[in-house]
């Protein structure tokens, strides 16, 4: 269960992360309104509070947010920005999650 938990924790912040600074990027980069910037900073912001729902430390949450991130990234891109990841994108992605699974859910003494 707590596997489950921590996946859905990940993946909801990723969401944040991600469309939080995809709504900056187009606001700073493709000139849409000051309010997608807005938004998308209160968005960034929602983000580090849901970080904090983890119950690992700071370093071993932040560590593992990196590899989802890469993996979700990708994923956005290929929904939202008709991105089409080489097989480079995806194995590196796939090592990245390997790295997530081995930080964050290793035993520790």
């Amino acid at each position: 269960m707590e596997i489950i938990r921590t996946a859905f924790i990940f993946v909801i912040a990723g969401l944040c992360e991600i469309g939080g600074g995809y709504l900056v990027w187009l606001w700073l980069r493709e000139d849409k309104p000051l309010w997608y910037g807005l938004t998308g900073g209160i968005i960034l912001a929602l983000y580090g509070v849901i970080a904090t729902l983890q119950t690992s430390d700071f370093a071993k949450v932040y560590a593992t947010y990196g590899g989802v991130f890469i993996v979700m990234s990708l994923i956005w891109a290929y929904k939202m920005d008709n991105y089409s990841p080489t097989k480079f994108d995806i194995i590196g992605a796939l090592i990245a999650l390997l790295g997530v699974i081995i930080i964050y859910y290793s035993p520790r003494n």
